[in-house]
């Protein structure tokens, strides 16, 4: 059985491990990231990159080579209830030098960090390579056992485990560390639907009489997600896929020939929305950190910000200790204080979306309008910089520290 020695262990190469461990190296912290799967190339992952992102990458120095990556820009954010048209968010008025969402797929995200991160001798990326579990010694985690392509089984032993596995987090289950489980009232179904050149291309959510239908534009198609009362996905599929088809249809502004490239359910993909957090992050030797600490609702789309701003907040605070062996119970406390209020913050205005604008809709047989909020938005238009604000640059910006910008300058 192999063993391998490093200072720290990420366990996930999504958008919180890789950031975190191209941080790290970029600091001179040997580094070793996890990643179960062979590829990052999975579809319907978080793919919206908001200005905080852009900014920290802005930060590094990579802003330009990153943003040649194929993406679309949203620049604001719409809504339709029932035939009524409304602003939501104006990101133009950012302090940031892009103001805008990017619409991106995640892998490409990936596949930029793991190639910047490559760069950095500390930095080691391990694919097909699944954390089975903790490995702990007089109740401090001191690495994780791994299975490795084609089953073979290891170890890494690391002065500090972060857990950055996503919101399956099996190493959250494996620290003990509890969670608060604040409960959602909706999954939501992923799809594709070909963009014709007389589309729009406005990004926007449309509330219906018993429906929410979310389009994404992403050049050639649309990225959609049809919102459903929790635990309904089985038996609507019970009703079979033309009445699925129709459904679509009737929310879309589509015509009902184009829900023909939704083929078979394989092409539809259930999102299990959960919005939950831990109540301690950390444990002597293990950090969890992005959705392995909270669970995001998909609303605003800020699950992957949230984590990178988390990767940021850890490696700032973490990077000197471990670069001198000298990590502590208050260092691992610090990185939650950091980031702990903008979750809480975050996770009640989406929870006030979700109870009192997503569930009420999907009960409705009438058109919903505008909430007041809303209408107040469109007749001050000055408001949509709140929501863009809370939404492009999080409710606690973070900054990459001067130490580490140096360091890969």
């Amino acid at each position: 059985m192999a063993i391998y020695e490093t200072r720290c262990c990420v366990v996930g190469g999504g958008p919180a491990g890789l950031m975190t461990g191209y941080l790290l190296a970029r600091a001179g912290v040997d580094v070793v990231i996890l990643e179960k799967h062979a590829d990052f190339l999975r579809d319907f992952r978080g793919d919206t990159v908001h200005p905080s992102t852009l900014d920290i990458m802005d930060q590094i120095g990579l802003l330009d080579r990153f943003l040649t990556l194929p993406h679309q820009k949203v620049p604001r954010l719409s809504a339709q209830f029932g035939d009524e048209k409304v602003n939501i968010a104006d990101f133009s008025h950012l302090p940031v030098r892009e103001t805008y969402i990017a619409l991106m797929p995640q892998w490409d995200f990936l596949n930029f960090l793991a190639e910047e991160g490559a760069r950095y001798p500390g930095f080691r990326l391990f694919m097909e390579t699944q954390a089975t579990g903790l490995i702990e010694k007089d109740g401090t985690v001191v690495g994780v056992r791994t299975k490795g392509p084609g089953g073979t089984e290891g170890e890494i032993r690391a002065d500090l485990v972060i857990g950055a596995d996503g919101r399956g987090s099996r190493l959250r289950e494996d620290a003990g560390l509890e969670s608060i489980d604040a409960g959602a009232p909706m999954d939501a179904l992923w799809f594709r639907l070909p963009h014709r050149p007389s589309d729009s291309e406005d990004t926007m959510g449309r509330f219906g009489a018993g429906t929410l239908l979310v389009l994404l534009y992403r050049g050639d198609y649309w990225q959609c997600a049809y919102v459903i009362p929790k635990g309904e996905f089985e038996s609507l599929k019970a009703g079979g896929l033309e009445a699925f088809r129709s459904a679509i249809a009737a929310a879309s502004p589509f015509e009902a020939e184009r829900m023909n490239a939704i083929r078979t359910w394989d092409d539809v993909n259930l999102l299990t929305v959960r919005v939950d957090r831990l109540k301690q992050w950390y444990r002597p030797g293990f950090l969890a950190i992005g959705d392995a600490a909270h669970a995001m609702s998909p609303i605003g789309g800020v699950g992957v910000n949230l984590a990178v701003q988390d990767a940021v907040a850890a490696a700032n605070r973490l990077a000197r200790p471990l670069t001198a062996r000298t990590v502590t119970l208050d260092d691992l406390r610090a990185v939650q204080q950091r980031r702990e209020l903008p979750t809480r913050v975050t996770q009640r205005l989406q929870l006030v979306m979700q109870n009192r604008i997503v569930a009420p809709t999907l009960r409705t047989r009438e058109a919903p309008k505008p909430p007041l909020a809303v209408r107040l938005m469109q007749s001050f238009p000055i408001l949509q910089r709140i929501p863009a604000r809370i939404l492009g640059l999080g409710v606690r910006r973070e900054r990459v520290a001067d130490f580490i910008v140096r360091a890969g300058s």
